[in-house]
């Protein structure tokens, strides 16, 4: 059995009056995530990693955001796919370990609703998907509320 372990990192700004998603779930906050799709950014850390493992390169090559077919897409499609493209080459998750680095909102609240969703549009049981939630305690973008990011590991096997 082949294993491989991929990295993931995504930042986006924060805007006020943008929507905020994270992890295929809409949060009630002030202040949205600026991006091409819906700026998961969450969701773009664990696609990264995931592709990255499977040395597919990253989100960006497969899901260009200077193409306007992708401009406001729901992120789940984009992680749909990358499990897509994984699993046609015979790779199939044994897990991801995030963590989300933002000052607010409150993230611990939602991780249950996060990881029944991205277990859904991945096919995995929610025991694979690990999610943590830190703060940048005041200190950067990240504490200055200017955007948000998260840092992502993944599992690879093939057969």
């Amino acid at each position: 059995m082949k294993i491989r372990v991929g990295q993931g990192y995504d930042v986006h700004r924060q805007g006020e009056g943008e929507e905020l998603w994270l992890g295929g779930i809409k949060f009630e906050h002030t202040h949205g995530l600026i991006g091409h799709s819906d700026a998961d950014v969450l969701i773009h850390a664990i696609c990264d990693a995931i592709l990255g493992a499977a040395n597919m390169r990253d989100i960006g090559f497969h899901f260009a955001d200077t193409d306007p077919q992708f401009k406001g897409i729901d992120s789940k499609i984009l992680l749909a796919d990358v499990m897509k493209i994984v699993r046609k080459e015979g790779w199939e998750l044994g897990n991801v370990d995030c963590t989300i680095v933002a000052e607010r909102p409150k993230i611990n609240p939602h991780i249950p609703a996060m990881k029944t969703c991205l277990a859904e549009v991945m096919g995995v049981e929610e025991e694979d998907i690990s999610l943590k939630a830190t703060t940048s305690e005041k200190m950067g973008f990240v504490g200055r509320e200017e955007g948000m990011a998260v840092h992502a590991v993944a599992l690879i096997t093939k057969a």
